[in-house]
């Protein structure tokens, strides 16, 4: 059987980053779900503070580099994508927009979505819900029903927000897991001569 192609992408601005942490911990849980319902899993992780210039010039000129092109071309033949973002003004990161901004739409049309997302309050985790879930949908993605949001005292300790956190890593996981193991997109091929938007636009 081929392995689920499961991309990863986290937008975390630091080094080391919770949001590449919380991206870590989903993938975790995602692989030891399908593992236990015997699917194989294959997942590439992608930084995009790695790839900021190369989104930048994308936006700029209408042609990604080569590092840049990869991740587009993964994500248009994965069978799910774990995108994680900081929550900054209580919305997702500016870098991950940009991002998302440069994805061929199509590429998203019916692709499983785990949503995660990191912040240093609490009151912030209805973002997942009030602004990535909706973008999501836009672009006709599938985002399951269970977001991982993480505030700085979700890490520390063995307290009740940790115990919690793992719950909503588990549930999420699973959730995400049983949508990828039905979904098939490895037929799927970019065209290569297709434009990102007509001439005329600005």
């Amino acid at each position: 059987m081929t392995p689920k192609r499961i991309v990863v992408v986290t937008a975390g601005l630091s080094t080391p980053s919770s949001t590449r942490t919380l991206a870590d911990r989903l993938s975790r849980d995602v692989s030891a779900v399908l593992d236990e319902r015997g699917v194989d899993a294959e997942l590439a992780v992608f930084e995009l503070r790695d790839l900021a210039h190369d989104i930048a010039n994308h936006l700029l000129q209408g042609f990604a580099p080569p590092k840049l092109e990869a991740l587009l071309d993964r994500l248009d033949t994965a069978d799910g994508l774990i995108a994680v973002t900081p929550i900054f003004t209580t919305s997702y990161a500016g870098l991950f927009k940009s991002f998302i901004d440069v994805v061929d739409p199509e590429a998203l049309d019916g692709l499983p979505v785990l949503l995660g997302a990191t912040g240093g309050t609490p009151r912030h985790s209805l973002a997942i819900d009030y602004a990535m879930r909706p973008l999501f949908t836009y672009l006709h993605a599938v985002p399951v029903p269970t977001g991982v949001y993480a505030a700085t005292s979700d890490w520390g300790g063995d307290g009740d927000g940790v115990r919690s956190l793992s719950e909503r890593i588990r549930r999420g996981a699973e959730e995400f897991a049983e949508l990828v193991a039905r979904t098939d997109r490895s037929g799927r091929v970019r065209d290569p001569f297709a434009l990102g938007s007509p001439f005329g636009d600005a």
